[in-house]
């Protein structure tokens, strides 16, 4: 299902719980106008067609020793299936890291980490980043103010 088989009131749903989502059914009818049973099935049929793909809690980085977030621009030795195969499995051990993403351009990849500071960085940099498999030249990119982050998606 595309996103413009979705109806207005599937958006407004979907806005509505990308705020909150742990939000009441009952309160969710309420902002939606709509009937809680009405709501309650279009919910379910919005994660059955794999709109909602799940919920989060989202925490405070500092807070939670994780105050440094970084990105890194990855240039790989070859680029071979069984390079990017070995790579991106490494990188999904690596709980620092938050987002991979392969890129077309000067370099293969975008990584988004967030590390406590920058000698926690240092050695995850050294130990683990350097020694995935393939890693030819990284560079870094230490965020020094964040001006907008967000996981809420226009609708």
């Amino acid at each position: 299902m595309a996103i413009s088989t979705l109806d207005d009131t599937d958006r407004r749903l979907l806005r509505v719980l990308q705020v909150d989502g742990r939000i009441t059914n009952a309160e969710l009818a309420k902002r939606c106008n709509l009937s809680p049973a009405a709501t309650f099935d279009r919910v379910r049929r919005l994660k059955e067609r794999g709109y909602i793909t799940g919920y989060a809690a989202l925490l405070d980085p500092a807070k939670v020793d994780r105050a440094l977030l970084i990105f890194v621009e990855v240039v790989l030795e070859r680029t071979t299936g069984e390079t990017f195969e070995d790579f991106a499995a490494a990188v999904r051990r690596a709980p620092e890291v938050l987002e991979c993403h392969m890129v077309a351009g000067g370099f293969d990849y975008l990584i988004k980490a967030r590390v406590k500071d920058m000698e926690a960085y240092r050695g995850f940099l050294g130990d683990i980043l350097v020694k995935m498999p393939g890693v030819r030249e990284t560079r870094t990119y230490a965020v020094l103010e964040e001006v907008k982050s967000t996981v809420q998606l226009p609708l």
